[in-house]
């Protein structure tokens, strides 16, 4: 068996009780400095910014909850609501009574909620980053019957937990999906992802979060929300992300900066959408230099 990652700085934990649900939250660095949170993405969850926390100076203070959900944050148990995530995160912001000058970064779906609130809460916000984060493709309302009727047929038959043989296991199928990924971090999110079932391990996020959505996407709705964002944003993409070159086809990446009033791109070849996951000590030193030409601190 494989040996996972080793953390350099270990997470603190702690159980937040925030709008009715109990949210698991790990920080690292000093409590007195300023925080910069971390929203992590689809089926991901906090544990898995270790690498990227690692690669970033000791002085910085993160803190990054597991989304509902998914991780150790309370289940549902029933269809997920997007709007609940940027109540989530500002009952977050309330409990550690940060007001303004927030900074946050936020990987793909964790990216949009931190775009979004970006645009909803201006007032709130110093910086934020985006590591794949530019929403989705454009929806059509074509087919609306048969989408509402898919989800009420979904209602009746709750889905299935994933599952697998072993951390093992499943270490190596992420490897399978990505090569770029290492194996001793493979094994690392693998864990992260995981918890003991009665015979097997499942996925660690609630199965609810598969059905599908009877409300499309719309883009139209978050460009209007990016373009109300006075803060500055750095936008992280990978030259081999599926998700980004789907968005460059309909022109959506570009149409996604041109609608941000302070935006600085940065473009890291040779890596995919996991990109935290993949090559943290690039995506950190691109984040400290961008940090440090907008003037944030620790």
């Amino acid at each position: 068996m494989s040996e996972a990652y080793r953390a350099r700085r270990a997470p603190r934990e702690q159980h937040l009780q925030l709008r009715g649900l109990r949210h698991r939250v790990l920080q690292w660095g000093p409590v007195d400095a300023r925080p910069v949170f971390l929203l992590h993405g689809f089926q991901d969850c906090a544990d898995t910014f270790q690498f990227f926390v690692d690669a970033m100076s000791p002085e910085w203070h993160f803190i990054a909850p597991d989304l509902r959900g998914f991780g150790g944050t309370q289940w549902t148990n029933q269809p997920y609501w997007f709007p609940d995530y940027l109540a989530d995160f500002e009952a977050l912001l309330d409990h550690f009574a940060v007001s303004d000058g927030v900074r946050v970064i936020g990987h793909s779906m964790g990216g949009n909620v931190a775009m979004l609130y970006a645009g909803i809460r201006a007032q709130r916000m110093a910086a934020v980053v985006s590591l794949e984060g530019f929403g989705l493709r454009r929806s059509s309302s074509d087919g609306a019957s048969k989408r509402y009727a898919e989800w009420l047929d979904q209602l009746h038959k709750p889905p299935a937990h994933s599952t697998y043989a072993s951390v093992e296991d499943l270490a190596q199928k992420l490897q399978r999906r990505n090569p770029r990924l290492g194996v001793d971090r493979a094994r690392f999110v693998a864990a992260a992802w995981s918890r003991p079932g009665a015979l097997r391990n499942d996925l660690c996020f609630d199965p609810w979060h598969r059905l599908v959505n009877p409300i499309p996407y719309r883009r139209e709705e978050a460009e209007a929300c990016w373009r109300s964002i006075s803060a500055p944003v750095l936008s992280v993409l990978g030259g081999e992300s599926e998700q980004r070159k789907a968005l460059d086809a309909d022109g959506d990446t570009q149409r996604f900066h041109q609608a941000l009033e302070r935006v600085s791109v940065v473009d890291l070849a040779d890596v995919g959408h996991m990109l935290h996951h993949e090559a943290p000590e690039r995506v950190a030193e691109v984040v400290t230099q961008w940090f440090v030409k907008e003037g944030v601190t620790p």
